[in-house]
């Protein structure tokens, strides 16, 4: 039974549909804007953030600070608040700014909304293609150009029949990335560069596996809600939590998954 009533739930919902409105109309004035520059956050690497992350973000915190003022807030681009309610929204407002730059749409605003032990639901939103991804309280749906749709990933089949996503090729540190070819090479197919729309691919029954290291909370806790939302299952390489980011599997079936950890292990083992 949830914890919350439906009521609850509804306001809940239309918080998180308010806040990536909100994040949309900040983000697409700059979205292929050729005057758009970009900030590196890692000095020996390229880790860019925008005007368009820094005004996506303010605009959801102007949502929480009208409509949840008691609830705490973990973003990205501007740290943490404090809560009173024991919930924190967690928000990344672009998730793939690599990608924004580039041009893709495969970027997207994610927002979670979670307490101790995680997500309790999640969204992943792609303003640009107009599709928002949904996951929580027993209900996983998209609304996109084709109307809304029943989120469901489409559940276990061989190694060999599946497709595999991961944002980078490099994954993260060098036995990370030859632990994820090791499982790789059992594919049926292996993608790159999706960021976080891999996971709305996951939850919407497209792809089997998505894969990867180095995330922060706010890099999983909307997708994963997203997908655990529509039947799969998102945890760390060995099986543990995954909402506080680090090595991350998001499996369309327990097969997938089982399978996932086993050759992971297995490639981390013989390097």
């Amino acid at each position: 039974m949830s914890r919350f009533t439906s009521e609850t739930q509804t306001t809940l919902i239309d918080v998180a549909s308010e806040m990536a409105d909100a994040a949309r109309a900040a983000i697409l004035p700059f979205f292929r804007n050729p005057d758009l520059m970009a900030d590196n956050k890692e000095e020996d690497g390229f880790d860019p953030v925008t005007e368009a992350d820094r005004a996506a973000e303010a605009a959801m915190r102007n949502v929480l600070e009208r409509r949840r003022p008691q609830d705490g807030i973990f973003g990205e681009e501007m740290g943490k608040q404090e809560g009173e309610s024991g919930l924190t929204w967690v928000l990344d407002p672009i998730d793939g700014t690599r990608g924004f730059l580039s041009g893709t749409p495969t970027w997207g605003v994610l927002i979670a909304l979670s307490d101790e032990n995680g997500p309790i639901m999640g969204v992943v939103d792609q303003p640009y293609i107009q599709e928002r991804f949904f996951g929580g309280f027993n209900q996983a749906w998209c609304d996109g150009p084709h109307g809304r749709r029943s989120l469901r990933v489409r559940g276990p089949r061989p190694l060999n029949e599946s497709i595999l996503f991961t944002t980078f090729p490099e994954v993260g540190t060098q036995d990370e990335r030859r632990a994820f070819h090791y499982l790789g090479d059992r594919m049926q197919l292996v993608r790159y560069g999706m960021d976080c729309y891999a996971y709305a691919l996951l939850a919407a029954g497209q792809i089997d596996l998505v894969v990867e290291a180095g995330l922060n909370p706010y890099d999983i806790q909307g997708p994963q809600a997203v997908v655990q939302a529509a039947g799969g299952i998102v945890t760390d390489w060995h099986g543990g939590p995954a909402h506080n980011g680090g090595r991350v599997i998001a499996a369309a079936s327990e097969a997938h998954h089982a399978e996932a950890m086993r050759f992971l292990e297995e490639g981390l083992a013989n390097i």
